[in-house]
């Protein structure tokens, strides 16, 4: 990598250093602020919102003696305007302040906390108690009236304001008033939210500054459906036996149907030519047959690598009337980059340093033990990064000047953490509105670090967390700290995973996983065929038979609508509702509004989400769920009425919005939910 790459993605140094080279000790301040939150990776890197969402800001501020000390966080815009926000102590007793703020547009802001001595509130408390008791009542509305002079001669006062703090002054100056209309002039509460909006500060301290990246609000919330596009269109000669694939343009014949499910993004698994060489065939053979049409993830061939697309699929041209048409429905396109070779990709021959080659002369295919892709050579990033970086780049040029926005990354965890970074931090500098997916169900550090050097999105644990206790611990992890930096993708299934939960758990467990993937997270995804509950496993192997990584499939969509012989086997109709609600009800927009409630069966879980609209109102759903797919339950819930906006007392019409049925619920309520009845509530609180 260049000194001209390597720049181009790190922020600059914000310590100075000693001789040694260690950083210098970062001053206290007069009035110290610690402990700084949310800060990623201690401010190393950048905090992570998107427009609109709230950033719950906190740090322990104090100072010595028993003088007022108060708080602000100090925003600065892109543009470097800069807004002060008043903090509250939240905690008297741990010096703990806090804030909310939110950003109403994309790009690099920052944010800082600021603490400061309060005159106005050391001088507020003083005489509150002084004049009360008697005790230096002149004295004490004499320093009150200068506090004001001070105030308004320094402050840039609007007319009514000063109008205000010179009234309030002459009035403690007043000495035909009572004592007390002299003192409460001077701590009125007008005054008071005054001095709140436009403070006079002493000796301010500032904290370091911390980055703040808001982007688009694609990359928190959205429905995505993954299709393998050689499938849409696919269809076998019943006497022959032979396959005619499906193309970009029949795969746009899909869209309609996918948009009317509700999904806001189409995921397409790779489109590029796939390698001949080593190609596999049926379930993962290693031998492919005459029309096999191989893995989509081995690519390159002859016909070109990740510029191109397969010669069976279509063009670019082709792909641009797809993606035109999706967002003619409302949809996005999202593009796998799958950085996997096959052997007769162009690079194998043009550039043998970006792979491995064995002490016996052969390049090193992919293996996951124990999986073998004898059609993958992995690259190695070591050789020659400098050129294996850019040509990646190079090559994600051609798909952004198509109009791709958003990439899904197959395995991000084999490659380099530091290439991520500077390849989507160099993307960002043309392209700002590009969202990168991580696919890495790896070890907890690496998915953390993806995220953190600026992937916006990230599969999860979510297909194997399936029991109430380990959905509601895993869901507090991703709402919590890590919700500053790593935004997560609930998937129940994916061409590669396919759970013995979702085996043997029957059409409830198909409804549960996609309904609480739907409402835990802002955005979740399904693979096509979800809707016909496919559930057959290939031997020895969490992944369907007959899998579509390697073969076609035609899942003859039209049997399964209305006046088909299918009707009524698919669950469309209820992923559409589950859509219909997330479109509908904005608090399942957001991560970090997640609260969990109490239930008496350790099967159930019950969780809520509240949002406070532009209008004032709040929309707030409450979600029970049976996690035992084989049974019925019936028990208790219990919810924390102040995370739902009520009072300890206050009841409620519960509208569950899958069946339309309406309930009167409070604090402690009976549910029914499992096998052979709705597995979930996902209720709307009605104010009676």
């Amino acid at each position: 990598m260049t000194e001209q790459q390597q720049r181009s993605y790190r922020l600059p140094a914000t310590t100075a250093t000693t001789r040694s080279g260690a950083p210098e000790p970062r001053p206290i301040g007069r009035i110290p602020v610690q402990d700084v939150r949310p800060a990623v990776d201690g401010g190393a890197l950048p905090t992570k919102s998107v427009v609109a969402e709230p950033l719950e800001v906190s740090a322990t501020v104090f100072r010595e003696g028993h003088d007022a000390v108060n708080a602000s966080v100090v925003v600065t815009d892109p543009d470097g305007a800069v807004t002060y926000v008043p903090m509250t102590c939240t905690n008297p007793g741990l010096d703990r302040w806090e804030a909310q703020v939110a950003a109403d547009r994309t790009g690099l802001w920052s944010y800082r906390i600021e603490g400061w001595s309060d005159p106005y509130g050391t001088w507020a408390h003083d005489a509150a108690i002084k004049v009360a008791a008697g005790v230096d009542t002149e004295l004490m509305l004499e320093e009150g009236a200068r506090l004001l002079e001070r105030f308004a001669a320094e402050l840039d006062l609007e007319p009514a304001d000063r109008t205000l703090v010179t009234g309030a002054t002459s009035d403690l100056r007043d000495t035909d008033l009572p004592v007390d209309a002299r003192l409460g002039a001077g701590l009125s509460q007008e005054l008071r939210d005054l001095t709140v909006r436009r403070p006079l500060r002493d000796v301010v301290s500032a904290s370091r500054t911390y980055a703040w990246l808001v982007e688009r609000e694609r990359a928190l919330t959205g429905a995505w459906y993954e299709i393998f596009p050689r499938s849409e269109g696919a269809h076998r000669d019943e006497q022959t036996g032979e396959w005619t694939t499906g193309t970009l343009r029949t795969a746009a014949d899909r869209l309609p149907g996918i948009a009317a499910m509700g999904f806001d993004v189409v995921y397409l698994t790779p489109i590029h030519p796939i390698g001949a060489v080593n190609r596999k065939g049926k379930n993962n053979t290693l031998t492919a047959e005459p029309g096999d049409p191989g893995s989509p993830y081995a690519i390159g061939s002859k016909e070109g690598g990740y510029e191109a697309v397969h010669p069976e699929l279509g063009s670019w041209a082709d792909f641009e009337a797809f993606r035109e048409r999706a967002e003619e429905l409302g949809m996005e396109v999202a593009l796998d980059l799958a950085l996997n070779c096959a052997p007769d990709h162009p690079w194998v021959q043009t550039h043998p340093e970006w792979f491995t080659t064995r002490a016996d002369g052969t390049i090193a295919f992919a293996e996951n033990p124990p999986k073998k892709y004898q059609d993958i050579y992995p690259l190695n990033f070591d050789n020659d990064p400098d050129g294996l970086y850019r040509a990646v780049r190079d090559a994600l040029e051609v798909w952004f000047e198509h109009g791709v926005r958003i990439i899904r990354v197959d395995n991000p965890h084999t490659k380099p953490t530091e290439f991520w970074q500077w390849l989507i931090a160099d993307v960002a500098q043309t392209y700002p509105d590009v969202i990168w997916l991580a696919e890495a169900f790896t070890r907890p550090a690496m998915m953390h670090t993806l995220a953190k050097v600026g992937f916006q999105q990230s599969y999860t644990y979510y297909a194997w967390r399936n029991e109430a206790a380990e959905l509601r611990e895993y869901c507090e992890e991703l709402a919590g700290d890590a919700s500053y930096y790593m935004r997560p993708s609930f998937w129940p299934t994916t061409h590669d995973i396919l759970t013995p939960f979702m085996q043997y758990g029957g059409p409830t467990a198909w409804k549960m996983r996609a309904a609480l993937a739907a409402t835990l997270v802002p955005t979740y995804g399904i693979y096509a065929g979800y809707e016909l509950m496919e559930n057959v496993a290939r031997p020895g192997a969490e992944e369907q038979i007959d899998n579509e990584k390697y073969e076609f499939k035609d899942r003859r969509w039209a049997d399964y609508e209305p006046g088909g012989p299918r009707e009524g086997q698919s669950l469309a109709p209820y992923l559409t509702r589950l859509n219909e609600i997330r479109h509908q009800h904005p608090a399942l927009d957001w991560m970090r509004n997640l609260r969990f409630h109490e239930t008496d069966d350790e099967t159930v879980l019950c969780f809520s989400k509240r949002r406070v609209l532009d209008d004032g109102t709040e929309d707030v759903i409450v979600v029970v769920a049976g996690c035992d797919p084989h049974s019925t339950r019936q028990t208790w819930i219990h919810l924390d009425l102040a995370e739902l906006g009520l009072q300890p007392d206050e009841s409620f019409t519960a509208h569950d919005l899958i069946t339309g049925a309406e309930w009167r619920w409070g604090q402690h309520n009976w549910v029914e939910l499992g096998a052979g009845k709705e597995p979930v509530h996902i209720v709307q609180v009605r104010r009676f």
